[in-house]
C-alpha cells in the first residue's frame, strides 16, 4: 500500500475561465489512454463538461472528476470551474487535492481572477506547477506569460521546458535541465531533435538561472553551489522536489491542449514534482485534533462534492483523508449524528462511473451512491475513532433574486425544485421572505442564478421566472415624537382597552432598536408592558414608507392607563402599534439604502474607466493599489447600483476584470431613490 501511495498523485486543475483547463484535462486523459478520442469544448464533446448548461456556455459550471493511470501510477484529477460565478466551493475542492496545476493562457497571461485563485491555493497550503497553454494561438506571447507569473503571482518560476516557436510555428520544446529538444509528431508524441541554433545561448542562460533558483531554495544546496560552482543531477532533482513541496519554487511547463501538444511532458512533471498523499500536511479537525495522511490511521473521508446522477441518484464524492476505504463498510457521520453504510465504490470519469473493487488509501477520490443523510462538507469516519475535518469557509453570496412560478399555485413546486439543487451546489442559498412570502435565491452572480434556474427547469419540469433582485432597504425616523396610542372597542360584551404614551427617539445608524420601560406608579400593569413593546416591533417590521423594516430607534413607554375588565395583552399590543404609526406621521421618516464594499481587480489600462463607472453608480472610491500591472479599486457603492455589475464589468474589460463585494453599511437614500422606492411599493399594493 505504501509503495502504491508514494507513486499516487491527486491534483486539481485551476485557473481563470477560458484558460483551457477542461481541454488540458481532456489531453491528459487521452495521453494516458483513458479516452480513445480527444473531445473539444467548441463541439460539446469533452468528457468532463457534460451538463447541457456547460455545453451551451462552452465552459465548466461544476467540477469534473477523473482517474487515470500514467505509467501504471494512479492519478486522481479534479477539473475545477474558472468562472467567478462558479468558484465559490473552490476551498472544498482544494481540500481534496495534494497539489494543483495552474493553467495560464499564453495569450492573456495572468489575469486578475488568476491571482484570486492562486491566493486560495496558497491559503490551502498546496504546492503547484504551472502549465502555459494555447502556445499555438494567434497573439500567444510566451515571454509575456512567463513574466506575468513572477510579477503578478509573486512566485519564483522554474522553467522546465522552453517552447520551440510560438503561434503557428509552435513545433516542440527544449528540456531545460537535460538540454534536449523534442518536436511534436502530431499525434501527441515526441520525436528527439536538435536544439535550434538560435536557442543555444538562451538555453544555457535559462539552465543557469534555474539551478540558481533551486540552490536558493535550500541552505545546504546553496552552500554546495557556492563551494562547487554547480550542483549534481541528484542535488538538482532533490532540491527541485523540496522547493516545490515547500512552495518556494513553481515549475512551468508549456504546450497546447487543443492540439494535444505537451500532455506526456505535463504528466511526467506532475508525477515527478507534485507530492503524493503521504506528503500531505496533517489534516485539522473541528476540535483542533490532527489526522495524518497515512493508511495506518483509522479511516476518514471528506465529502468534497455531491453530484446528482440521473441513474444512481445522488453521488457523494469522497476524498480519503486517512486509513483504508473499501466497499461494504459502515462509517459514522458525526456531523449528522448518524451512520452510513458504504456500498459499491465508484471511480468517476466525467458522467461515467466504474465499479471499484480495490481497497483505497489516502488521496483517492471515489464516489458512493445513495447515502442516507450525508452532505457536502461532512466527514465520514471510523465509528471508534471520531474525526471531523474542519470545514472550509464559503464566501458570502453576492446577489439575490426573487423567484416566481409561471403558473399560480406552483410556488411550492418551484421551492422544492430549487431546494434539490442546493444539495449539489452549496454556494446557493434559498429562503422565503417572511414579510412578502417571496421565494429568494442568493448566489455568486447573475450567471450563477440563471444557470441554477435553467437546471431546475430542465431537471424538474418547472417553469421558474426570475424577478428583480431584492434590495433590503430600511427606514428610520427623522426626529423625535411624543405620541399616544389608544385602543378602545366596545362590542356588547367584554370590550378592549389599551392606552399608552410613547416617546420615539432616533438612534445612530447601526445602533438597532431599544425599548425602555419608564412606567411609574402602575399606570400600566407589568404584564401588559411587553405587549406594547411587541406591538411597536411588529409595526416597525412592516415599515411605513416603503414596506421595509424601521430600524435604529428607541421607544420609551412612560405613561398610560388601563381598565380592570377590558384591558388585555392584545389591546395593549394594538395600542403600541397605533402609537408607532402616529410617531411615523409626526416625526417624519427617511429611507436608508444598503452600501456594499466593492473591490474590483482589472488590468491597469482599465482603471480610469472603472473609477468613472463606479462614480456614475453613486459610488465613493476609497482608493486603488497597483501590483504587477493589475489595479485593485475599492469603493462603497449602493447595492441597487451594483446588482447587475458582472456583465457590465465583463463588457468594459473584455472579460479581464473580476470583483467581490460584501455588505458595508446603510446610508440615507437621496430623494429620487426614496420617491422611486415609495412609488414602487404603493404600486405593488394597488394604491396607484
Amino acid at each position: 500500500m505504501l509503495d502504491l501511495l508514494a507513486s499516487q498523485r491527486t491534483y486539481a486543475l485551476v485557473g481563470h475561465g477560458g484558460s483551457g483547463k477542461t481541454s488540458v484535462a481532456e489531453m491528459l486523459l487521452f495521453t494516458a489512454g483513458s479516452l480513445d478520442r480527444l473531445g473539444k469544448i467548441e463541439e460539446g464533446t469533452t468528457c468532463l463538461d457534460h451538463e447541457p448548461e456547460e455545453v451551451k456556455r462552452r465552459g465548466s459550471i461544476q467540477p469534473g472528476f477523473a482517474r487515470l493511470l500514467w505509467k501504471k501510477n494512479p492519478h486522481y484529477l479534479i477539473d475545477s470551474p474558472g468562472d467567478n460565478n462558479f468558484i465559490g466551493d473552490a476551498a472544498f475542492l482544494l481540500t481534496a487535492a495534494d497539489g494543483v496545476v495552474l493553467v495560464i493562457d499564453a495569450v492573456d497571461g495572468v489575469k486578475p481572477l488568476t491571482r484570486k485563485i492562486w491566493s486560495q491555493v496558497k491559503q490551502a497550503g498546496l504546492p503547484g506547477l504551472i502549465f502555459i497553454n494555447k502556445m499555438d494561438r494567434d497573439r500567444a506571447d510566451f515571454d509575456m506569460a512567463l513574466a506575468s507569473i513572477s510579477e503578478q503571482l509573486g512566485v519564483k518560476p522554474v522553467l522546465l521546458h522552453m517552447p520551440i516557436g510560438q503561434r503557428e510555428s509552435f513545433s516542440g520544446v527544449v528540456d531545460v535541465l537535460a538540454g534536449k529538444a523534442y518536436s511534436f509528431d502530431g499525434k501527441g508524441g515526441l520525436t528527439p531533435t536538435d536544439v535550434p541554433a538560435d536557442m543555444v545561448d538562451d538555453l544555457s542562460l535559462m539552465r543557469e538561472t534555474m539551478i540558481e533558483n533551486i540552490a536558493e531554495s535550500d541552505e545546504a544546496l546553496m552552500e554546495a553551489y557556492l563551494e562547487e560552482g554547480q550542483l549534481t543531477p541528484e542535488q538538482i532533482e532533490k532540491g527541485l522536489s523540496l522547493g516545490v513541496a515547500s512552495g518556494a519554487l513553481v515549475p512551468v511547463a508549456v504546450g497546447s491542449a487543443l492540439e494535444n501538444k505537451g500532455g506526456g511532458l505535463l504528466l511526467d512533471a506532475i508525477q515527478g514534482l507534485l507530492p503524493s498523499p503521504l506528503g500531505h500536511a496533517p489534516f485539522t479537525g473541528d476540535d483542533g485534533s490532527q489526522r495524518i495522511s497515512s493508511p495506518d490511521e483509522p479511516v476518514a473521508a471528506f465529502v468534497c462534492k455531491t453530484i446528482a446522477d440521473p441513474y444512481a441518484g445522488h453521488l457523494s464524492v469522497l476524498r480519503v483523508l486517512s486509513g483504508q476505504l473499501s466497499g461494504d463498510m459502515t462509517l459514522a457521520n458525526p456531523d449528522r449524528d448518524g451512520k452510513e453504510r458504504i456500498g459499491q465504490l465508484l471511480f468517476l470519469k466525467g458522467k461515467e462511473t466504474t465499479p471499484c473493487k480495490e481497497v483505497l488509501g489516502p488521496g483517492a477520490i471515489v464516489a458512493v451512491a445513495k447515502l442516507k443523510n450525508t452532505h457536502t462538507g461532512d466527514t465520514l469516519c471510523d465509528e471508534k475513532s471520531r474525526f471531523v475535518l474542519e470545514r472550509p469557509v464559503l464566501p458570502p453570496q453576492l446577489i439575490t433574486y426573487a423567484l416566481a412560478a409561471a403558473e399560480k399555485g406552483e410556488e411550492d413546486k418551484v421551492f422544492q425544485a430549487i431546494h434539490k439543487l442546493l444539495e449539489e451546489d452549496i454556494t446557493l442559498r434559498l429562503f422565503r421572505d417572511e414579510e412578502t412570502g417571496d421565494i429568494l435565491l442568493s448566489g455568486m452572480g447573475q450567471l450563477h442564478i440563471e444557470t441554477a434556474v435553467e437546471k431546475a427547469r430542465r431537471r424538474f419540469k418547472v417553469d421558474v421566472l426570475l424577478k428583480t433582485p431584492k434590495v433590503p432597504y430600511r427606514e428610520t425616523f427623522k426626529g423625535k415624537a411624543d405620541v399616544q396610542g389608544r385602543h378602545k372597542k366596545q362590542t356588547g360584551g367584554r370590550g378592549q382597552f389599551g392606552d399608552c404614551f410613547v416617546r420615539i427617539e432616533p438612534q445612530p445608524l447601526g445602533a438597532g432598536y431599544a425599548f425602555e420601560d419608564a412606567i411609574v406608579g402602575g399606570s400600566i400593569p407589568r404584564q401588559y408592558i411587553p405587549a406594547v413593546d411587541k406591538g411597536i416591533q411588529e409595526s416597525a417590521a412592516r415599515g411605513y414608507l416603503s414596506g421595509n423594516p424601521v430600524v435604529d430607534f428607541k421607544a420609551v413607554l412612560y405613561d398610560g392607563s388601563y381598565h380592570n375588565v377590558d384591558s388585555s395583552e392584545m389591546a395593549f399590543k394594538i395600542a403600541g402599534s397605533l402609537a408607532f404609526k402616529k410617531a411615523c406621521e409626526t416625526a417624519g421618516m427617511r429611507l436608508l439604502e444598503p452600501y456594499m464594499l466593492v473591490t474590483v481587480s482589472v488590468p491597469d489600462q482599465y482603471m480610469g474607466d472603472i473609477i468613472g463607472d463606479l462614480s456614475s453608480r453613486r459610488g465613493k472610491v476609497l482608493g486603488s493599489d497597483s501590483t504587477g500591472g493589475v489595479t485593485d479599486v475599492k469603493a462603497h457603492v449602493p447595492m441597487n447600483e451594483i446588482l447587475r455589475y458582472a456583465p457590465d464589468l465583463r463588457s468594459m474589460t473584455g472579460g479581464q476584470g473580476v470583483f467581490t463585494m460584501e455588505f458595508s453599511h446603510y446610508e440615507e437614500a437621496p430623494p429620487p431613490v426614496t420617491e422611486r422606492v415609495i412609488a414602487e411599493y404603493k404600486k405593488s399594493r394597488g394604491e396607484e
